[in-house]
């Protein structure tokens, strides 16, 4: 069964809906890596975006199936290198909102931060199927459980991936994009911040 499921910064100024979201046509991941956890430490906003090992709960859909109905000119745009993740936030209380690797490519892992499901997380997306980037966990001990875990990025996951990106190209749900404009363009610049060492 597919739900529309809202979504909404913290203060409430930005908000909208994540539309036809299922367990069946996205994929929930728990990533460790260490530019997610740089991400959310950037903004200050690690204790509501990590989880108690560094983890960063994410659903991965299509741009098309996102929309923004108000507050779309607080999204700002963090990189944290020059071909970096685009890393997208609310300028009004830096609510991580979502990942995209760029305008041409039907991918978005929304930040659970940004998603106004309640208790409703595990009925609407199910339970997570990756837990990623272990190594960069801590403490490594006693993880939440996932169906799959792994120090590094798992080859199962591009698999999942990639079929679902190239079907979802030729289907053409790279767009709508709320988050660039028709001919690419990010609609709001980004920020580079490089990681400091």
């Amino acid at each position: 069964m597919m739900v529309e499921v809202p979504l909404k910064c913290s203060c409430g100024k930005v908000k909208g809906t994540a539309y036809n979201v299922s367990p069946d046509n996205g994929t929930r991941v728990v990533c460790y890596c260490k530019s997610c956890q740089d991400f959310a430490n950037s903004l200050e906003n690690n204790k509501t975006t990590l989880n108690d090992h560094g983890g960063t709960d994410i659903f991965q859909i299509t741009p098309a199936q996102v929309e923004i109905t108000h507050g779309r000119a607080q999204l700002r745009c963090l990189r944290l290198s020059e071909k970096g993740t685009y890393r997208w936030y609310t300028d009004c209380c830096k609510t991580p909102v979502g990942n995209m690797a760029g305008p041409g490519l039907p991918f978005i892992g929304v930040v659970h931060t940004f998603m106004d499901d309640g208790d409703n997380r595990d009925k609407y997306l199910g339970p997570v199927k990756y837990s990623v980037m272990e190594k960069d966990a801590s403490p490594k001990s006693n993880l939440p459980k996932a169906k799959i875990s792994s120090n590094k990025f798992p080859p199962g996951l591009l698999l999942t991936i990639i079929p679902r990106m190239i079907l979802n190209k030729i289907r053409g749900r790279n767009q709508p994009n709320a988050f660039f404009q028709p001919d690419g363009t990010p609609v709001s610049p980004p920020f580079i911040q490089p990681v400091q060492s």
